[in-house]
């Protein structure tokens, strides 16, 4: 059974940082563009950033551009979220998802992770 395991978040003042980790326990990463999305309160869950299982390219949002890095490791099967600089608007829950690059592959998402900034 496929799990995708977040972890890591947590409350933290402006301008600090938190690095968000996601376990997939079972998946080749390879064959997955590894995702964070977040959802705010009473807001739509959204992108955030992505890295491809084809050649590590990344995305981010405008929002965070320049403040957070996705990073994973394919042995470990780890995939991770660095935020610094962080603001109260990037307090949500954070998720982490598994969109396959194959067909005939499943998509996968985690439990969410919570992360509050506040003074």
């Amino acid at each position: 059974q496929v799990q995708l395991v977040e972890s890591g978040g947590g409350l933290v003042q402006p301008g600090g940082s938190l690095t968000l980790s996601c376990a997939a326990s079972t998946l080749t990463l390879r064959y997955y563009t590894m995702r964070w999305f977040r959802q705010g309160p009473g807001k739509e869950r959204k992108l955030v950033a992505s890295i491809s299982g084809f050649d590590n390219s990344t995305t981010y949002t405008d929002s965070v551009k320049g403040r957070f890095a996705i990073s994973k490791d394919n042995a470990k099967k780890m995939v991770y979220l660095q935020m610094t600089s962080l603001k109260p608007e990037d307090t949500a829950v954070y998720y982490c998802n598994a969109d396959p690059l194959y067909v005939g592959l499943g998509s996968f998402w985690g439990q969410g992770t919570q992360v509050t900034v506040a003074s």
